[in-house]
């Protein structure tokens, strides 16, 4: 069946959008070619509510349902940059939202588990990122601050929150060489840090970039 009238050019117009949002990125620093190539792969549209489907090529924050709000790419492509993540990685994600930087970590690791506390969220998410076919990817409705033993190691434990006490459970979940990123309060702003744990089981912390994330919540939290 030929396509119908004015498909082609609605194709192209995607793809050129699509090229600008890319090129924008770089613009803003981004370098890392394997995080490019996995926001490339992911379509932003399909993560957005519909009715900022036209959006959702744009450097901008969009609200989600729950009242939470859908990061920009460039925060989502920062995070994923400063990972280091390889194709071995276990990554645990806390805070899973659209379930968008869950799909552009799950190019980058084997395998990601993401926690979600509001169980709309978690639901839609899930529901969208197997319709997608991420298949590596486990969106769990949980507190992300209860985490248990049982969960096992992760080589990245991210947090998409601030969170300036962090409770000895999630810091025994790192493997050692592994790396908790989190937002902390430091001298009056949020910064992003990388905590790597070390062989001699130190801790070394690196402060990445500012950002504007808020504290994280506990607790769950069945809808809004």
């Amino acid at each position: 069946m030929p396509p119908a009238a004015g498909e082609p050019e609605r194709a192209d117009l995607e793809a050129e959008a699509r090229a600008e949002f890319l090129l924008r990125l770089r613009a803003r620093g981004l370098r890392d070619l394997a995080v490019l190539r996995a926001i490339e792969t992911v379509p932003r549209e399909m993560f957005v509510p519909h009715r900022y489907v036209d959006l959702a090529n744009r450097d901008l924050a969009l609200p989600i349902p729950c009242g939470q709000t859908m990061p920009e790419p460039f925060i989502a492509a920062q995070i994923a940059e400063a990972a280091r993540l390889t194709p071995s990685c276990r990554v645990l994600e806390i805070g899973t939202g659209s379930g968008y930087t869950t799909a552009i970590l799950s190019r980058l690791a084997g395998s990601v588990v993401s926690i979600e506390r509001f169980q709309t969220l978690a639901i839609a998410a899930r529901e969208r990122l197997q319709g997608l076919g991420f298949a590596n990817v486990s969106v769990v409705w949980g507190d992300g601050l209860a985490v248990t033993a049982e969960i096992g190691l992760f080589d990245r434990i991210i947090v998409h929150a601030r969170l300036d006490d962090i409770p000895p459970a999630l810091m025994a979940a790192v493997a050692v060489d592994g790396a908790l990123l989190v937002a902390q309060a430091r001298d009056g702003a949020t910064v992003f840090n990388r905590l790597t744990r070390m062989l001699n089981g130190a801790w070394q912390a690196e402060t990445l970039f500012a950002c504007r994330l808020q504290p994280l919540i506990s607790g769950l939290s069945r809808s809004l």
